[in-house]
C-alpha cells in the first residue's frame, strides 16, 4: 500500500471516530438537551407573559394585577385633569411591536385616580397641581396600594429641570399639604418608614421656612390677629352683660 493510501485512510477512520463520538454523547445527553431546550421555551414564555402584562393598558384600577401593587411597580401615564383625590391618569403601557398592536383594545379610554400617598391636600395644593401639571404632562406613579377605585402612588414628573421630581415631596415641601399614613403598606415594613421619612423631612422644611401652611405672621397680622382677639372678647363679654342684665329685669 502506497504512503498516499494509508494516510487517507488514517484521516476516514479519524473523521469516522470524531462523528461516532458526537452520536454517543448527543445518545448519552439527549435528556439534558431536551431539559435545555424545555428551559429556554419556558423563558421565552415568561418574558412573552410578562411583556403582555406590562403592554397592557389599564383602564380601571380594577385591571391592575395584586401582583403588580405587591412588587410596586412604576407605571407611566398621562394627567388629564386634578380630583379631589389627587390625579385623573390615563395609562400609557409600553410599546412593543406586533405585540402591544394585538393587545390594543378597541374601547373608549377611562382614566386612573391616582391619589398622592402619604399627603392630605389642601386647597391651594390643588391649585398647585393644577398650574404645574398642566394636562397631557407625562409622568410616573409607583403603586403603593389599592383602595376602592384609586391607587395611592408617588407620583414622578419633571417640572423643567433634569430629573424627575417626587410630587408627593414637593407639596408637603412647599406647605401645600400635610403628611399622613401611607395606605397599603405594612408600618413595619421598611419601604413604609423610607417613604415616610422624606415625606416628612419635606414637611419639616416647610416648617422650618414657614411656607404654605406653616407661613409665619409677620408683626402686622399679627398684631391685627390679637385686636380682633381682644375685640371678639369684648363682644361676647358685653352680650353676656346685657344677657344677665336682661334677666334680673324679667325676674323683678
Amino acid at each position: 500500500m502506497l504512503p498516499q493510501e494509508e494516510s487517507d485512510e488514517k484521516d476516514g477512520e479519524n473523521g469516522g471516530n470524531v462523528v461516532s463520538k458526537v452520536s454517543n454523547f448527543l445518545d448519552r445527553h439527549l435528556f439534558v438537551l431536551r431539559n435545555i431546550s424545555i428551559g429556554i421555551a419556558l423563558t421565552g414564555i415568561f418574558v412573552i407573559a410578562r411583556s403582555v402584562r406590562l403592554t397592557t393598558k389599564f383602564y380601571s384600577t380594577l385591571d391592575i394585577p395584586i401582583s403588580f401593587i405587591q412588587q410596586n411597580v412604576k407605571l407611566r401615564g398621562k394627567v388629564h385633569h386634578v380630583t379631589d383625590q389627587g390625579l385623573a391618569v390615563e395609562h400609557l403601557p409600553i410599546t412593543i411591536p406586533f405585540i402591544s398592536s394585538i393587545l390594543r383594545k378597541r374601547q373608549q379610554d377611562t382614566l386612573l385616580t391616582v391619589k398622592l400617598a402619604g399627603v392630605e391636600l389642601t386647597e391651594d395644593g390643588k391649585a398647585w397641581l393644577k398650574q404645574n401639571l398642566a394636562p397631557a404632562q407625562v409622568v410616573w406613579f409607583r403603586l403603593l396600594g389599592k383602595e376602592n377605585s384609586a391607587v395611592d402612588c408617588l407620583v414622578l414628573a419633571n417640572l423643567g429641570g433634569i430629573f424627575n421630581v417626587c410630587i408627593n415631596e414637593e407639596l408637603l415641601r412647599q406647605g401645600l399639604g400635610r403628611t399622613v399614613p401611607v395606605q397599603g403598606l405594612h408600618f413595619q415594613s421598611k419601604l413604609f418608614w423610607n417613604i415616610h421619612k422624606k415625606l416628612l423631612k419635606a414637611e419639616l422644611r416647610a416648617q422650618k421656612s414657614g411656607v404654605g401652611l406653616w407661613k409665619k405672621m409677620n408683626l402686622r397680622e399679627q398684631i391685627f390677629t390679637r385686636l380682633n382677639g381682644y375685640a371678639i372678647v369684648k363682644l361676647l363679654k358685653k352680650t353676656l352683660k346685657w344677657n344677665l342684665e336682661d334677666k334680673r329685669k324679667s325676674n323683678t
